[in-house]
Formats: C-alpha cells, structure tokens, sequence
C-alpha cells in the first residue's frame, strides 16, 4: 500500500510536468522573456525610448529643480555667513569700546580717588593746622597764667619769708627784728641762690 501510493504520486507529479510543458509550448516555448533572443529588438526599443524619456525629464524638470534649490541654499548660506561676519564686528566693535569706556573709567576713578585723597590730605593739614595754631595759643596763654602765677608766688614769696623769718625769730630769741633788716637778709640769700 505504502509503495503504490508513492508510485501514484510520481505519476501524479509527472503529469502535472508535462501539461505546464504544453502550456509553455502553446505560449512560445519555455524560456524566460527577457533572455528570448526573438523579443531583443523590442527590449532595446523599449530600453531607448524609457531611457531617453527618463533622461530627458532628468536633465529638463529634476535636476533644473534641484539646481535652483541647491543655488538658494548656497545663497542662503551666504547671506548668513555675510550677516554673521557683520554682527561679529559689531560685537567686536562693542567689546573695543567697551574696553576703552571701562579703560577711560579707571583712569577717571584713579584721577578721582587721587583728587579726593588729595583734598583729604589738604583737609587734614588744615585741621592740623588749626589745632597746632590753637594749641599754641593755649600753650601761651597756659605760660602767659604761669608766669604770672610764678610771678605773684615770688612776690608773695618775699612777704612770706618776711614773716616766717620774723615769726621763728620771736619764737628763737623772743626778740622783734627791723623788717629792713630782713629784707636785707633775704636779698643776701637770693643772690647766694642764683
């Protein structure tokens, strides 16, 4: 059973192979189109005229197309590249005059701090000026004072040694002494002194 089944299929198969061999015969043989040398002149017709259509609409719509899109993307790019070598001299022209203002305000700042420790120092003096000229008065006044009070204690120093002298006398000897004579002492013992 299992060989006759198999047997049947090959018969089956072999059938099947020879009717798509009388199709192919009554279609113009067996080979593939492409490869038929009877259908190469058609092919080489159909080839020209394809290529020269895809050609032609090539190099008349395609490619003036992309030409012209290729054309504004350059001149894009180039107006760019002009606006942006523009603004990078603006901004170099901006970084210069920043740099001369922020140069032109140190200069200022150094010449107004200079100015203002000038002033100061001007100031200073005066005030030092002013106290010196009032301590020295002060200072003459403060001598002016001491002079007299010095002045006044050695003449008051004459009267009191006057009396102290005739006081420890009356106490010593129990005596009075002429007040001329006293003076005549202390005159004595202040030439001695000096």
């Amino acid at each position: 059973m299992f060989v006759t089944q198999a047997i049947a299929e090959e018969a089956a198969h072999a059938a099947a192979d020879a009717a798509h061999g009388a199709a192919d015969a009554a279609h113009g043989g067996g080979a593939f189109p492409p490869f038929d040398s009877s259908t190469f002149a058609s092919q080489l017709f159909w080839l020209v005229l394809s290529f020269g259509f895809l050609y032609w609409f090539m190099s008349r719509v395609i490619v003036p197309r992309i030409g012209s899109i290729l054309e504004t993307r350059q001149d894009r790019i180039a107006q760019d590249l002009d606006k942006a070598h523009e603004l990078k001299a603006e901004a170099d022209a901006a970084i210069a005059a920043y740099e001369q203002e922020l140069a032109e305000a140190k200069a200022s700042a150094n010449e107004i701090g200079t100015k203002a420790r000038d002033a100061a120092k001007a100031a200073a003096e005066a005030e030092r000026q002013k106290v010196e000229k009032k301590l020295a008065k002060k200072l003459e006044e403060a001598e002016a004072r001491i002079t007299a009070v010095r002045d006044k204690a050695m003449s008051d120093v004459g009267t009191i040694a006057g009396e102290t002298t005739e006081a420890i006398v009356k106490q010593l000897i129990g005596g009075t002494v002429a007040k001329g004579d006293i003076a005549k002492a202390l005159e004595a013992a202040k030439g001695q002194g000096e």
